[in-house]
């Protein structure tokens, strides 16, 4: 049996994320899909709903498991028992960011591999800082993101704008 496993913060998870996903369950018997607890950048979501809005995503999945995690990505892995872990590229930039990922992951888990998936040319632009940002400014996203999503994000933000919190600004885009 093999199991791999998607690491991301999924702040929030968009149909680019759900494509890797779900071609990764194409590929290995099970896949871990991971939401990072701890990133170090600031997030609109905090972990349980993050949690809760990847779970629901897949809830019809037999092969796709849920989870969260924190700490090195590679140490899960083996806590797990994963040999696999799954990345999704989009565009050029990714591919050095990953790359240099990999290298490094190479370097302190020798026994676990990275496979890189690209993504379908209908997600190439999507990111969750895109979805974010559109989502602020009252775009919609409803091509971005499944139905229970869009709806996590009008609630979220129409909080922020009732509740007088700091305007939400997108960070730099690498998610």
């Amino acid at each position: 049996m093999i199991r791999a496993l998607f690491p991301a913060t999924f702040d929030p998870i968009h149909n680019g994320h759900i494509d890797i996903a779900l071609r990764a369950a194409h590929i290995f018997d099970e896949v871990v899909v991971a939401v990072y607890a701890m990133p170090q950048k600031s997030l609109l979501f905090p972990t349980e709903t993050r949690l809760e809005l990847v779970q629901v995503a897949f809830k019809q999945e037999p092969k796709i498991k849920v989870v969260t995690y924190q700490g090195l990505t590679v140490e899960f892995a083996r806590e797990i028992s994963v040999g696999v872990i799954v990345r999704g590229l989009r565009v050029l930039s990714d591919f050095e960011y990953e790359f240099r990922m990999a290298l490094a992951n190479r370097q302190l888990a020798p026994d676990i591999e990275t496979v890189s998936l690209i993504t379908s040319k209908e997600h190439s632009f999507l990111s969750s800082t895109t979805v974010r940002e559109v989502a602020s400014l009252g775009g919609d996203v409803s091509g971005m993101v499944p139905p229970h999503v869009k709806k996590a994000l009008d609630k979220r933000f129409a909080d922020i704008k009732k509740n007088g919190e700091a305007e939400y600004v997108a960070s730099p885009p690498r998610d």
